[in-house]
């Protein structure tokens, strides 16, 4: 079977309009699409070795997250990661303990995390944070 010139003409128009009216998104924009940010205050705590909500002992230096209860969950989440962002720096902490204190996107990081973000005595930041 002999093919013409014009038929691959036709052929290469039509896959060249199939691939720019189906345009994919890079991998990134669609993670990026399917991660929801929460905005609140991040405080800080002291562990000192005390085994969190999650049932295994913490240290201060640890990059430990206690969680509100209303992303808690009775749970769930313990062991995941979150990404925690404060002026321009970002630093993945490991959930491991509930904060029955906390506003629903509240975090309580504890202090060696919190240090990795701002010193101690400012108490209080403004963060934006996800689940990984």
């Amino acid at each position: 079977m002999r093919f013409s010139t014009p038929f691959f003409a036709a052929v290469a128009a039509f896959f060249a309009v199939g691939v720019q009216a189906n345009p994919v998104a890079a991998p990134e924009a669609n993670i990026t699409a399917r991660t929801t940010y929460f905005s609140g205050d991040a405080t800080f705590y002291y562990p000192n070795g005390n085994p969190g909500a999650c049932g295994a002992p913490m240290q201060n230096s640890d990059f430990i997250v206690a969680l509100s209860s209303a992303h808690y969950h009775d749970g769930a989440h313990c062991w995941q990661h979150l990404n925690v962002n404060y002026n321009g720096n970002n630093i993945d902490v490991t959930i491991g303990d509930l904060c029955v204190g906390c506003a629903t996107e509240q975090i309580d990081l504890s202090s060696g995390a919190f240090e990795a973000l701002a010193p101690l005595d400012v108490g209080v930041i403004p963060v934006v944070w996800n689940f990984k």
